[in-house]
């Protein structure tokens, strides 16, 4: 081999040995330098606790009783038949009226909005009830209600579509713009949505009232969903009764805001228990699924069950009635638990024969907060106050705001009291979570009303930007 071939080969060989050197070295650096620990840097997000102001405090009422085919050149006219006679307060909430226009053409069917306005970014509590009795040759009966926030969802557990039956689905809308409603109804045969409850326009500051004999005819024991878009709807249900051409009762039924798996309905009252009809009926549904629901029932005073507990099989989206006439005659809480969430409310009449009323009793969600409550006129009206077993005995304080001594009870645990009140607007102070209605009991005069709290402040939110 010749010296210059030796060199070139010489030369090679080295930057081969180096390469292959360079390249391990970077093997080895990238093996360690994944094994040793890296620098971490770990950045907070930036958060934002924002409190939103709180929104005016908005009140609709049921507005007066109806009446419907009174002439009989428009047998689908409405006309009032009682005006309602409505407590409100405090005074110092400085709160605004308004009217909710439509159910009659000429005004008179107007129902009342309460609006008050937050002051020092904090909402101003109110509340407002009415009555009305109706004494007419075609309608009878005393019916008194709450008047109470705009819902997205309600459930009206409530009357019926058969012969003597004359029920409507009345829709306010306090809102600034229109809502549209969606109404669903659970029957025999399971839940439809009939042409005449889809796409329903309640105008803003307007009402809308359908004959519920419009949207299922024939259900005995119908439970109406209603679904607003839009703006959330003041929805009731107005029963009245017809027996062989004799009023049998009229009532304003109060809805739901959500199907729940416990149910507490406080005040029933029990008149009669003679005759072969049911006097005392609880009607359930489970809308989702199959459920079973134990009933227990306590009296007023007691927390002694009035009877063995009673377990029933609900079937999914077909309502179901359980007859109550067996109870002797006085107050009593209706306390229903159930596997799957359901609705539920009770049906009580005076009797059969002329004269006689009814009420419908709608379950009462916890009250846990100090609140402000109203009773609306009337004769017999009683708070009715129950407290669950599992939360124990609650000592309740109810304080007239017009001024007078206040009351206080103490409700023993899984039973309730009742407390007779005036009318007028009280401040009710539980030291523990109860359920509580406004009940009525006369001679020919039939009617409640679950009291609900008012909503809770807004709480502050974290913001993520």
């Amino acid at each position: 081999m010749s010296d210059r071939r030796l060199a070139r080969w010489a030369s090679t060989s080295a930057r081969v040995i180096a390469g292959s050197a360079v390249a391990a070295a970077v093997v080895v650096g990238t093996v360690a330098g994944i094994a040793a620990p890296w620098p971490t840097r770990v950045a907070e997000p930036v958060r934002v606790q924002v409190t939103p102001a709180p929104a005016d405090t908005v009140l609709a009422c049921d507005g007066p009783v109806l009446a419907l085919g009174r002439s009989a050149e428009s047998a689908g006219a409405l006309s009032v038949a009682a005006a309602p006679d409505i407590v409100a307060g405090p005074d110092t909430a400085g709160a605004e009226t308004s009217a909710l226009s439509g159910a009659t053409t000429d005004g008179s069917g107007d129902a009342t909005v309460f609006r008050a306005v937050p002051r020092d970014r904090t909402a101003t509590a109110y509340a407002a009830a009415g009555s009305a009795t109706a004494a007419s040759p075609d309608l009878i009966g005393f019916s008194a209600s709450a008047c109470r926030p705009p819902l997205a969802e309600s459930w009206l557990v409530a009357g019926a579509s058969t012969t003597g039956a004359n029920d409507l689905v009345v829709l306010g809308n306090p809102g600034d713009v229109a809502a549209t409603v969606q109404l669903s109804v659970y029957g025999a045969q399971g839940v439809t949505s009939p042409p005449s409850g889809a796409g329903i326009v309640v105008p803003a500051g307007g009402q809308r009232v359908i004959p519920l004999a419009g949207l299922a005819l024939g259900e005995e024991s119908p439970v109406v969903r209603v679904v607003a878009t839009g703006a959330p709807v003041r929805a009731s249900l107005q029963a009245s009764l017809t027996r062989v051409l004799l009023p049998g009762g009229s009532d304003q039924a109060a809805p739901l805001a959500q199907a729940s798996t416990s149910l507490v309905l406080p005040g029933v009252a029990v008149v009669t228990t003679s005759g072969g009809d049911a006097g005392t009926l609880l009607r359930l549904l489970s809308p989702g699924a199959d459920s079973s629901a134990t009933v227990t029932v306590t009296a007023a005073g007691s927390s002694i069950p009035a009877e063995e507990p009673r377990t029933l099989t609900l079937p999914a989206g077909t309502p179901t009635s359980l007859d109550l006439s067996n109870l002797a005659p006085g107050t009593y809480t209706v306390a229903i638990d159930a596997t799957q969430p359901i609705v539920g409310g009770a049906w009580s009449t005076t009797g059969f024969g002329e004269g006689a009323d009814f009420a419908w009793y709608a379950p009462a969600p916890s009250f846990s907060t100090p609140g402000l409550v109203a009773v609306a006129p009337g004769a017999g009206a009683a708070v009715v106050i129950a407290s669950g077993a599992a939360e124990g005995p609650a000592q309740v304080t109810l304080t007239p705001q017009a001024g007078g001594d206040p009351v206080t009870v103490t409700v023993p645990a899984g039973g309730s009291v009742a407390a007779s009140v005036d009318a007028g607007v009280y401040e009710l102070v539980p030291d523990r979570p109860v359920h509580a209605a406004v009940s009525y009991a006369a001679p020919g005069a039939l009617a409640g009303y679950p009291l609900w709290p008012a909503d809770a402040a807004a709480g502050a939110l974290t913001v993520l930007p």
